[in-house]
């Protein structure tokens, strides 16, 4: 057995010559994720561990890393960044931001129902992230506490992005991490409209479970919840603040045509409350922020001896240099 696993360890090794692998954080059905030290760094990463064998067919494995270019782009305080992507015959690896505080669902089992302020906070930080996705026409799909990690500081890490929602695509009930309780009604249903709205009905849900403590579509009889969710059929607690009561409502609408928008939501009073300075200002585009190279530092750089078109190249496409 360990020399299996010392044998697996160095294969792994000689594609990851730059990381240290540490202990394994989770398993998923397609691989999974272990922590890592950047050998020069010393900086820790999270490395998914993609087994091209599990990922069933290359329809899918295009996906994947069709996903993985988009998010290699993406920069954002409140989205988990993706930092290198090792391909090899057998695996994927995904070199991603390590967040070690666990995830906002363990969070809220901990403490119950939240203070506003504090679920206001975490909220606008969500807002903020999949709002940045949607400008950059990404949609999540798969919005839920368990997705929504904190790093040390208590702020919010959307994660998950593209990965695990391509991979669950046709099977979205069949994995025990495809969480019905935050699905839009539209998705549900089998229906091929997935568009921003299904993000703003599970950000409802997510909203409704900080202030609350509970879900607001629950049951365990899958048939039962679906039709509650299809009704939109919840009850508001007494608890919550007149604003609260407003928004959550509007984000809860069945039909996703009438549902209010990111843009709607982040002018809503009670989201206005108390927002951060530097999340008042929606984020630019991916590619707005490719262009912002600093000029002065590019020079200095060039001083060092690095080529000035390659640099430019890489900080355009986020690549990663030894």
């Amino acid at each position: 057995m360990d020399g299996a696993s010392n044998r697996s360890s160095s294969g792994v090794d000689m594609f990851l010559p730059n990381y240290k692998l540490g202990k394994t954080l989770g398993i998923g059905s397609f691989g999974k994720v272990k922590i890592a030290e950047h050998a020069l760094t010393g900086h820790k990463v999270a490395i998914k561990i993609l087994n091209r064998r599990k990922i069933k067919n290359m329809e899918m494995e295009e996906k994947v890393r069709r996903e993985i270019k988009i998010l290699r782009l993406f920069m954002h305080p409140h989205i988990i960044r993706l930092y290198e992507v090792i391909e090899t015959p057998s695996d994927i690896y995904v070199v991603m931001e390590y967040v070690k505080s666990g995830e906002l669902f363990d969070y809220i089992v901990e403490k119950g129902r939240l203070q506003e302020d504090e679920a206001r906070n975490f909220f606008q930080q969500i807002i903020s992230g999949v709002e940045y996705c949607h400008r950059n026409m990404v949609v999540h799909r798969d919005l839920k506490p368990e997705n929504l990690l904190l790093d040390s500081k208590w702020n919010v890490k959307i994660a998950d992005f593209g990965l695990s929602n391509i991979m669950r695509d046709g099977h979205f009930l069949k994995t025990s991490c495809g969480s019905p309780n935050y699905a839009a009604p539209e998705v549900i249903s089998g229906k091929l409209y997935a568009g921003p709205e299904v993000d703003v009905w599970s950000c409802g849900v997510i909203l409704y479970a900080l202030l609350c403590g509970t879900l607001p579509f629950d049951d365990e009889n899958i048939p039962n919840l679906f039709k509650k969710i299809k009704g939109g059929i919840y009850t508001l607690p007494s608890h919550l603040s007149p604003g609260a009561r407003d928004l959550i409502p509007r984000m809860l609408i069945v039909d996703p045509m009438k549902r209010i928008t990111i843009p709607e939501i982040r002018q809503h009073p009670w989201f206005q409350a108390h927002l951060p300075r530097y999340l008042a200002v929606p984020p630019p585009d991916t590619m707005q922020q490719a262009k912002k190279i600093d000029e002065e530092i590019l020079k200095e750089v060039v001083k060092m001896g690095f080529d000035q078109n390659q640099l430019v190249e890489s900080l355009r496409n986020r690549l990663q240099n030894e």
